[in-house]
């Protein structure tokens, strides 16, 4: 397998790149490079900022010349991609929104939003992959690997800054839609229960609701009822981890098809309708844009299975 042969690189700053540091913004620059590699080349002096050394925490500043010296990217990579170029061209059908500073996707389930944890290959990665002459890509926020729905991508730096500061803020509203077990009762509009991870040996990651967790909200609203189940909107006010998945469960009703946190009998009830994965679904996603300051609410169809799902309940089959 060829690979190009690497050359020393000169970098110039721009006003938009500013602020980050060092260590980051190479990462960046050298995706597919390891980050042991990355700190080698910084502690060794081969990365210069405007000709002189730096340590891995320095900010960058508009205006500076980074010098980056050459470095083998693994062959692995185009190995990596490969296997995955259908999902890559996937995923540019999924892209809903799209201009200079924002991209939004509806995420299919079953695809991680990034690589780790034993995938090599996400989200993120695809982007990449399918614009490669793209200079900033990064997720705003993060998606469940099994939940589908909107994704929030910034192209640029500044955009990434706003929308995270929207994020901490609460200025960003996040709606879901999740199939529950059995009728839920409309007086209850939220949960609130503290939440504790807990990082198994395997490296899966388990929540509960336990006092010494950190502060966790959700509010909920009745969509739709059936026979056996709810359509329920879900709007987490905090972030965590399985944060509606956990709250659903803790309210008795958990979601369908949910391998952690659900239940297996009301799954077999479902099985008439073709569903066979989790039925949770980022809907919609309300945010200021970053450069424009205009109130954005970006909507995401659900997908020909949940629909299948839905249209069964109602017609009672």
């Amino acid at each position: 397998m060829k690979t190009e042969t690497p050359s020393v690189q000169h970098v110039a700053i721009s006003a938009d790149e500013a602020g980050q540091r060092i260590d980051n913004f190479l990462r960046t620059q050298l995706k597919g490079v390891p980050k042991s590699m990355i700190y080698r080349i910084l502690r060794k002096g081969e990365v210069r900022v405007n000709k002189k050394r730096v340590k891995p925490e320095y900010k960058l500043l508009a205006g500076d010349e980074v010098r980056i010296p050459p470095v083998r990217v693994a062959e692995r990579e185009d190995a990596v991609v490969s296997p995955h170029l259908q999902k890559v061209s996937a995923l540019s059908d999924a892209i809903i929104y799209e201009d200079e500073h924002i991209l939004a996707l509806n995420k299919p389930s079953g695809t991680a939003v990034h690589g780790g944890s034993g995938l090599s290959f996400g989200v993120i990665e695809a982007l990449r992959a399918l614009r490669p002459e793209a200079r900033f890509l990064e997720l705003v926020h993060r998606l469940d690997r099994d939940t589908s729905g909107v994704l929030l991508v910034a192209k640029k730096r500044a955009a990434l800054r706003s929308l995270h500061e929207q994020l901490r803020e609460k200025g960003m509203q996040k709606d879901y839609l999740a199939l529950v077990r059995g009728q839920w009762q409309s007086h209850v509009k939220e949960v609130q229960a503290p939440l504790l991870k807990n990082i198994l040996q395997s490296g899966e990651r388990i929540v509960r609701v336990s006092s010494e967790g950190k502060p966790s909200q959700t509010r909920f609203k009745v969509e739709e009822r059936y026979a056996f189940a709810t359509l329920m909107r879900c709007s987490p006010v905090t972030g965590r981890t399985h944060q509606i998945r956990v709250h659903t469960q803790h309210a008795g009703h958990p979601i369908a098809f949910d391998d952690r946190y659900g239940d297996r009998g009301f799954d077999r009830q479902l099985a008439d309708t073709g569903l066979n994965r989790l039925f949770l679904h980022a809907a919609a996603l309300r945010f200021t844009h970053p450069k424009t300051g205009e109130e954005m609410r970006v909507e995401a169809p659900l997908d020909e299975m949940l629909r299948r799902c839905l249209k069964m309940l109602r017609s009672g089959k």
